[in-house]
């Protein structure tokens, strides 16, 4: 008996000395996640996406950021130290970012579900062999009206000059579609490189600024979908989605159309791009794919409205969205639009320069920097005209004294 118990005894304390060994031995933690950085336009992919992403993949851990335009997201690129892995710009941007050797080739055999990308939204001006983009969304430029404060025919970018809709009219606060805007109303090329032809366009968007309401892009949106202005320059996917707000405020009938002016206007692409910033180019291919599979493609597109490059999406869509002039415009429409190009560096200074003149320029047509120059004058011509006076007074009482 006291053998047995001897013997117990050092199983117990065996056992005890293993569990403690145990406890003291660490336990594996957790992997850490990698971050993956995305930047892309506000607004501009459905609410779920990001999630079911990261529950698809939860070794990722998304960093999501927006930009408003084109320049803002390139002026964030090159001078941030923020290591984005995609990016959601448009055509004309992709094509600088190639040309500035800031993108980095994809691989599309590696993505499964390019094959679901349409032949049309291929070997485009900007990327002629596929090798830096994905295409994501497309559409085009135009007029979104009220047809309850706006009784004749719009069909034309020059109404937006129309002095009778002054405080009526909205712009885009975006330099190359204002200057489009601008540049299609004179007759030019929005892709002109004349110099000439940019300053008539500025001229005249400053013509115009007495008669606009605000300048913006996203925050115009609810301005339209109220009802409280006649005109904006509008997105088709935004016009889509503005028409179909104000239709649920007044009981399924909006009272906002859409229109592409007759002389024309520009044709557009967005696209995936992984920027040479990315130090995880393994995660950026697989929400790049992720983003091209039919189940997210259709998700993206019910809840942006923009018109979606993705062949099995689109049918899924059905005939209602295909049928739509301003998802799909017709061709004859489409082949009076033009993409946007690269401008060399000297043309996008002469339209950056263009562009300050415009929103500079005040309200009433003449330009702030000018007044704040004439302000300081006359400020300047104060304080001397004071001193003087008080350099005579002290003067005179001198003189009295004396």
């Amino acid at each position: 008996m006291r053998k047995s118990l001897s013997i117990l005894s050092r199983i117990m304390t065996l056992a005890v000395t293993v569990v403690i060994l145990l406890s003291c031995t660490p336990t594996p933690a957790k992997a850490a996640k990698k971050e993956l950085y995305i930047f892309n336009c506000g607004d501009y992919i459905a609410e779920t996406t990001v999630e079911k992403f990261e529950k698809a993949y939860p070794e990722y851990d998304v960093i999501y950021e927006v930009f408003d335009t084109n320049e803002a997201m390139y002026q964030k690129l090159v001078s941030s130290n923020i290591p984005y892995d995609v990016l959601i710009p448009s055509d004309y941007m992709i094509e600088r970012l190639i040309k500035e050797n800031r993108l980095k080739e994809i691989d599309m055999s590696q993505l499964e579900n390019y094959k679901y990308i349409g032949e049309a939204y291929k070997n485009t001006n900007y990327d002629p062999d596929n090798k830096y983009s994905v295409p994501y969304m497309w559409g085009t430029l135009g007029i979104l009206y009220n047809k309850e404060k706006v009784t004749e025919t719009v069909d034309s970018w020059s109404i937006l000059w129309d002095e009778k809709y002054s405080g009526q009219i909205l712009m885009l606060d975006s330099m190359r579609d204002s200057m489009a805007v601008a540049l299609k109303k004179l007759g030019y090329d929005l892709n002109t490189t004349n110099q000439a032809e940019i300053d008539a366009a500025a001229k005249a968007l400053v013509e115009q600024k007495p008669l606009v309401a605000e300048y913006g892009v996203d925050i115009l949106k609810d301005k339209m979908i109220q009802g409280s202005y006649s005109f904006t320059v509008a997105y088709s996917g935004d016009a889509l989605y503005m028409q179909n707000q104000n239709a649920e405020l007044n009981g399924g009938e909006s009272v906002l159309e859409y229109v592409i002016p007759k002389e024309g206007s520009n044709f557009w692409i967005d696209a995936m791009c992984i920027p040479t910033t990315s130090k995880n180019t393994e995660g950026a291919m697989k929400f790049i794919d992720f983003m091209c599979s039919t189940e997210i493609a259709y998700d993206n597109v019910e809840y942006i409205e923009y018109s979606t490059p993705h062949t099995e999406a689109l049918n899924e869509l059905g005939e209602d969205y295909i049928n739509n002039n301003i998802y799909n415009p017709s061709a004859e429409i489409l082949a009076n639009c033009d993409p946007f190009a690269y401008l060399e560096p000297d043309t996008q200074a002469a339209y950056n320069k263009a562009w300050e003149s415009v929103r500079l320029a005040s309200k009433d047509g003449g330009s702030s920097y000018t007044k704040w120059i004439i302000i300081g004058v006359i400020a300047v011509a104060v304080v001397v005209a004071v001193v003087v006076f008080i350099l005579r007074k002290n003067k005179l009482n001198k003189l009295k004294y004396d």
